[in-house]
């Protein structure tokens, strides 16, 4: 059984670079329609055109129900079903306890873990109609070990990791797969910031090469492919898994 998905319809939020930017197009290119959904539509506009077969796009603020819910209303109002659906948006505010804010802290959860949620519950009811569907949670590596300065990010994930446990179980006899992928340090814009905002920007780079035994940072396409396969039939007996991708980091 391949790993295609010709016919299948997905929602796809933090579509417009990065990590979504790579899966949309892996999804694209293995015949899915595609919803993208994202903070800046001149970032959808442009994976768009790189994927072509005409992708819904959808500018969303996902911090707020009414963009939630808005973003899964046209995507069925487009296709008129959704297969599956991959919460990828997230963002990272590096700190400890007492340096996060506590605006940062409620931003963190409020798209990392709540959007999962929401997106989720607004997805569950159109799974149920086609008899299945699937979920695939962008988690991270974090997500199952800690470290420095990542003190809201890192239990936001990790909230993720376990939030995809519980569905998995809650909803495996209603034929619908939900796992996770957890990416260790992928270079995107996401990264790139963190790596820019340091004093010493090269050291802090070579350090990041330093923990992954495969000798490199990880690329957003080293994702997509794993993406490919969680969304497909091939993975029709895979729930509740939480795979790292990590370039060994969880190994050292």
């Amino acid at each position: 059984m391949g790993a295609t998905l010709d016919g299948k319809v997905i929602l796809l939020t933090g579509a417009g670079t990065g990590i979504g930017r790579a899966c949309a197009l892996a999804f694209a290119q293995e015949g899915a329609s595609l919803a993208l959904i994202g903070r800046r539509k001149e970032k959808l506009e442009a994976v768009a055109k790189e994927c072509g077969r005409s992708p819904l796009i959808v500018p969303a603020d996902l911090a707020k129900k009414t963009e939630v819910d808005r973003a899964v209303t046209e995507t069925i109002t487009r296709f008129g079903r959704l297969d599956v659906l991959v919460n990828n948006a997230g963002i990272l505010f590096p700190g400890t306890v007492e340096e996060i804010t506590e605006a940062q802290w409620d931003q963190t959860f409020q798209l990392n873990v709540k959007s999962v949620w929401q997106l989720s519950r607004a997805a569950l009811p159109h799974f149920r109609k086609t008899g299945g569907g699937v979920i695939i949670n962008v988690a991270s590596v974090l997500g199952i070990n800690g470290a420095r300065k990542r003190a809201s990010y890192a239990p936001s994930k990790g909230a993720v990791v376990l939030l995809t446990k519980c569905m998995a179980i809650d909803h495996g006899h209603e034929n619908i797969r939900v796992n996770a992928i957890c990416p260790s340090f992928v270079e995107t814009d996401l990264t790139a910031a963190v790596i820019a905002g340091a004093p010493d920007p090269e050291a802090v780079r070579r350090e990041r090469i330093g923990v992954h035994p495969i000798g490199r940072l990880g690329r957003p396409e080293d994702i997509a492919g794993l993406a490919i396969f969680l969304a497909s039939d091939a993975a029709s007996w895979v729930t509740g898994a939480i795979y790292p991708v990590d370039g060994g980091y969880l190994a050292v």
